[in-house]
């Protein structure tokens, strides 16, 4: 067994940055008042850091690349009974990818329900002026209210698996997140970290930060 780098910086940077934030948008929302104006601007954040993911999940790392996540019903019962493959666990294990998933993409409808949302005609999101005002309370509602439980329910799921594989099964899922390694064996591929590509990564989050000042300003 040795250490295997899994997780790229990028990657790393991405989650606990996307964690932060998440923390950071619901309390700013649920303070409301002057706090909204950090609310969209931490919104705008996660916007850019969702788009990053999703592209660095076609160019980043081995183990952050979709192309390595499992989710064939198949394995994820396979898994969830224990009888999982050793390399679907390597990363991101069946169950785990449909978690990530589920949250990338009600994550992704969050943000972008926020752009087009209206609270009490003080938060106004920056493309609610392209839609009808009935879109805009539809949008609103949903923002408010389901968006924001599915995303509650999935982050409280989420911490209970983590906590479920640490204390149960003595897997720490937290720590190869922050260090990018975990024990394997010699033969398991590793992710490329190397200088050029996190800069890479930076300079495609830049990119990803930049269309989405773009798409925000359309509405100025």
């Amino acid at each position: 067994m040795t250490k295997i780098r899994i997780w790229d910086l990028p990657t790393r940077l991405f989650h606990w940055a996307l964690a932060i934030c998440f923390a950071a948008m619901f309390v700013s929302g649920k303070i409301g008042g002057g706090a909204m104006t950090w609310h969209f601007r931490i919104g705008y954040v996660v916007a850019s850091l969702l788009l990053f993911r999703l592209a660095w999940g076609l160019c980043g790392g081995r183990w952050s690349r979709f192309s390595a996540f499992v989710c064939h019903p198949r394995s994820i019962l396979s898994h969830l009974r224990g009888k999982g493959r050793f390399e679907h666990s390597i990363g991101h294990n069946p169950a785990g990818t449909v978690s990530i998933l589920m949250m990338l993409f009600f994550l992704l409808a969050q943000v972008t329900s926020g752009l087009f949302s209206e609270d009490k005609g003080e938060a106004i999101g920056p493309l609610s002026l392209f839609v009808t005002q009935a879109t805009v309370r539809w949008v609103t509602a949903y923002h408010k209210n389901v968006g924001q439980a599915v995303l509650l329910l999935l982050v409280s799921l989420h911490l209970a698996a983590i906590a479920f594989y640490f204390l149960w099964k003595k897997n720490n899922l937290i720590t190869p997140m922050i260090t990018g390694d975990k024990l394997l064996p010699d033969n398991v591929q590793p992710s490329s970290d190397a200088p050029s590509r996190r800069l890479a990564g930076a300079i495609l989050f830049l990119a990803c930060a930049g269309a989405v000042r773009w798409i925000v300003g359309l509405g100025d």
